[in-house]
């Protein structure tokens, strides 16, 4: 709420006046009554006495709400209400809208039996509100008599049929008056090439404010920063969007995120521009030819390697790259990255933020590695906020306590639901101290030895599996999500394949699997020989080999009423008896390599044949 009681009108208003005198041009064309003004730096009107009040309230029939009585005492009436409304009502022009412009029936064309009754209020204003503006750009300015707040004050709406958006609404005549202000100095703001700098009091005050929120920024009070720059940004002050729209990426913010001013700039694209033209990729729907809008004013060699950008983008090309020490982090955070360890991957990027080194004054923090497809998906908002509150560029403070890790440090999140409940069946195969690099030497086509095969480029989870429609058995190092069923007649297990010189695990889980009856199988292979196993399928479990009492499966299958928690319980089991785990935060957000297994499907028997059908749509 606004304190409008204490507020000194006659100040404000003589400072908007003189603000607007100041930013005409000798050559700008001008009527009577503005050049008047200009000459007085007055842009209001003689005060209206309590009888000039008083007259119109008992001509409307309603007490005018505070602020707008205070003003009137000030001023009676106002010229050049921001940018569109060109005469602001008096006490002799403030009149009832009812209805005048039609704009309750057209609003009403739009509602229907669904509409709430907010809506149905929204469209009833155009019949009884108050209307303020006299002569404007198509722009009605409307006080509501049944928008009050406990001090009396009625809301104000605006609205103007080019903007395509509903009222917008102001809590109260000085609130509103206050945007005009604002909206005033955003435009005014705006020069161009060869008219004079629109500089005052304000002007200076809001450009000394952006300043130390820069510093404040770079210092890790980011939170400081961005009131300071969203109050600037209002005015229309230059640095405050773009400044301000690269705290608010980190923060895991796109929409309306274009970092004005400084994307186009030179010397800032290499790190802005990647954000900028990731968030457009991400949109298939857009036509390509919208990316110029944001790039307005950059040269063509900008626009060049914006739509170049563009294209590493699609393709999954792009690489972010940083100079100095924080480069080699960056460097080092994408390999264990591209392993699965987004954990030890943040940390290495997160204690190389010290490090960093600005390209410019007017660069707050590292932000070409979100459009990075191994690093970007480490981002979350702790994550960035924690980046955020690293002191860095030079400035000095106390570090922030680190965040938590996303990964549980387990196998048993792989049971918990996820969004559209795709993970009701997956397998897994774990090889003891082998990399990642050398599964499908073990795990590919052929004897066991590798056909040299190699790992595919990293995608995300969704890409792998569109992919596997074309081939039922390419999955990531990690994990296969969303396999076919088992088949015990067919399957074999690739443990023992894979288990020379070591040990191996598999796993395929379909206990909450939506096609069949509920089954889970685990083998484990040593030395190239399987060493024990048990498949539960069809209500029966089927064992060999001697199997450790942790993993004793009639400890789990006694009462399969909850899959859910069976499940969870098997792999809490083979995360103790094994110590292993897989990250989560890799699998369902990252982007992970891939490769083509070796079939878990035997080879037909003396008397068997096998028909494979494939449907393409």
């Amino acid at each position: 709420m606004t304190d409008t009681t204490t507020f000194d009108w006659r100040s404000f208003l003589r400072r908007w006046s003189g603000e607007w005198a100041d930013s005409l041009t000798d050559d700008e064309t001008r009527g009577e009554d503005d050049e008047a003004a200009r000459r007085a730096r007055w842009l209001g009107f003689p005060p209206a006495s309590e009888e000039r009040i008083a007259a119109m309230e008992e001509r409307l029939g309603r007490r005018m709400p505070p602020s707008y009585r205070e003003f009137l005492e000030v001023s009676d009436g106002w010229r050049h209400a921001g940018g569109f409304v060109w005469l602001l009502a008096g006490t002799e022009e403030a009149r009832w809208h009812d209805n005048e412009s039609g704009l309750a029936d057209t609003f009403e064309e739009y509602l229907d039996e669904d509409s709430g009754p907010e809506e149905w209020r929204e469209a009833d204003l155009w019949r009884r509100a108050l209307q303020l503006d006299v002569e404007s750009d198509i722009t009605h300015v409307l006080l509501d008599p049944e928008d009050v707040d406990e001090d009396g004050e009625w809301a104000v709406y605006t609205w103007a049929s080019w903007r395509a958006a509903p009222p917008e609404r102001h809590a109260n005549f000085l609130e509103f008056m206050r945007d005009m202000y604002r909206e005033f100095h955003s435009l005014r703001s705006r020069r161009s090439d060869g008219e004079p700098v629109f500089a005052n009091d304000t002007t200076l005050r809001l450009d000394a404010l952006v300043e130390e929120a820069r510093l404040a920024a770079l210092s890790g009070d980011w939170e400081l920063a961005v009131r300071s720059l969203d109050e600037a940004k209002e005015y229309g002050r230059p640095r405050a969007a773009g400044l301000g729209d690269q705290i608010r990426r980190l923060l895991g913010q796109t929409y309306m995120v274009r970092f004005d001013g400084l994307v186009t700039n030179p010397r800032y694209a290499p790190e802005l521009l990647p954000p900028l033209v990731a968030e457009h990729a991400a949109h298939s729907y857009r036509d390509d030819s919208t990316l110029r809008f944001h790039l307005r004013g950059a040269d063509d060699d900008l626009v060049a390697l914006a739509y170049a950008t563009l294209d590493q983008m699609r393709s999954g090309t792009y690489r972010y790259t940083a100079a100095g020490p924080f480069g080699e982090a960056v460097e080092r955070a994408r390999e264990l990255a591209r392993w699965g360890d987004t954990d030890g991957a943040w940390a290495t990027l997160r204690d190389a933020v010290p490090l960093w080194e600005p390209l410019g004054p007017d660069h707050l923090a590292p932000l070409g590695w979100v459009a990075d497809p191994v690093l970007g998906p480490m981002l979350t908002p702790e994550r960035g906020r924690e980046l955020l509150s690293t002191p860095r560029g030079g400035q000095a403070a106390e570090a922030p306590r680190p965040t938590a890790g996303l990964d549980p440090g387990d196998l048993a999140w792989l049971a918990e639901p996820d969004p559209g409940n795709n993970r009701t069946s997956y397998r897994f195969v774990l090889v003891e101290g082998v990399a990642p690099e050398e599964l499908p030497q073990r795990l590919a086509d052929g004897d066991g030895d590798g056909d040299g095969t190699v790992l595919n480029e990293p995608v995300t989870l969704w890409e792998a599996r569109r992919r596997s429609l074309e081939s039922r058995r390419e999955f990531s190092p990690f994990e296969d999500g969303d396999p076919a069923p088992l088949d015990q007649r067919r399957f074999v297990s690739p443990a023992a394949a894979a288990s020379g010189g070591t040990r191996a695990v598999v796993v395929w889980s379909g206990l909450r699997t939506s096609r069949g009856e509920p089954f889970f199988h685990l083998s484990v292979a040593r030395d190239g020989a399987e060493e024990y196993a048990f498949t539960y399928a069809d209500g029966e479990v089927r064992s060999s080999g001697e199997i450790p009492g942790a993993l004793d499966p009639s400890r789990f299958f006694g009462d399969l009423e909850d899959g859910t928690e069976v499940e969870q319980t098997l792999l809490q089991a083979v995360t103790g008896e094994f110590g292993v785990f897989l990250p989560r935060h890799a699998i369902v957000n990252g982007r992970l390599h891939t490769f083509t297994t070796r079939s878990w499907t035997r080879p037909p028997r003396d008397g068997e044949t096998y028909t494979v059908i494939r449907v393409h749509g």
